[in-house]
């Protein structure tokens, strides 16, 4: 049962991290250069699921993807199943859900580097692809990897959200999380403990590993030395 939970909570995080690095990365970059003046909008709309209770924000996904939702319609349709309470739609909430996590290192990360090095680039006639490419990215590195390394590990321990648009479908949208709370709800305190020791053992060395090797993997993911 908990080999089940944990399983689903890894793949899960695996695929919203994965999802959030190739959105993210653009948009963090579009915010830390962009000189629009609705620019803050965009900022709030981002942040947005940090104060906002998951319970809220996974209510309106919940109304946002339901069978009665063009989204959740189109989506039967193309499918065959509804897309509230499968492991798509937790994807789809938990991508909303950890958005910031992601996208704020980078954006921090990319805002931080001397703009006079792009200007050189320009200057030289590289196009800003290639500038992209060559300076801001291996140099934003540290950001985009801890935005993962935080969207990865945020996604793993939520809880409100995947109850509200997954429910409690054993295999299907049961995560850890969910799992412990089932088990204090039924007052197994002795399994709701040998699950959250190993969910707190597996984030703990994840984290420690990730962070450990974050500035080592960026410089030898570029070449350098």
């Amino acid at each position: 049962m908990i080999g089940e939970a944990l399983g689903l909570s890894l793949r899960l995080s695996l695929t919203v991290s994965v999802i959030l690095l190739i959105i993210g990365v653009p948009l963090a970059y579009w915010l830390a250069y962009s000189r629009r003046r609705w620019k803050f909008f965009l900022e709030a709309i981002v942040s947005l699921p940090i104060v906002l209770p998951p319970t809220v924000l996974g209510f309106y996904v919940l109304v946002a993807i339901g069978t009665q939702s063009p989204v959740g319609r189109w989506y039967q349709a193309l499918t065959g199943q509804p897309l509230a309470f499968t492991f798509a739609g937790l994807v789809v909430g938990s991508v909303l859900y950890s958005l910031p996590f992601a996208v704020q290192p980078m954006a921090t990360s990319f805002a931080a580097i001397d703009r006079k090095l792009m200007e050189a680039s320009a200057l030289l006639g590289a196009s800003r692809w290639r500038t992209f490419w060559r300076i801001v990215l291996p140099l934003g590195a540290p950001g985009v990897i801890t935005g993962f390394v935080l969207s990865f590990a945020h996604t793993l321990g939520e809880f409100g959200v995947v109850l509200m648009i997954g429910g409690n479908i054993p295999g299907a949208t049961r995560t850890i999380s969910i799992l412990i709370f089932d088990q204090v709800e039924a007052l197994d305190y002795a399994a709701a403990n040998h699950a959250a020791l190993l969910l707190l053992v597996l984030c703990f060395v994840l984290l420690a590993a990730l962070y450990g090797l974050r500035g080592r993997a960026a410089l030898s993911m570029w070449g350098w030395k």
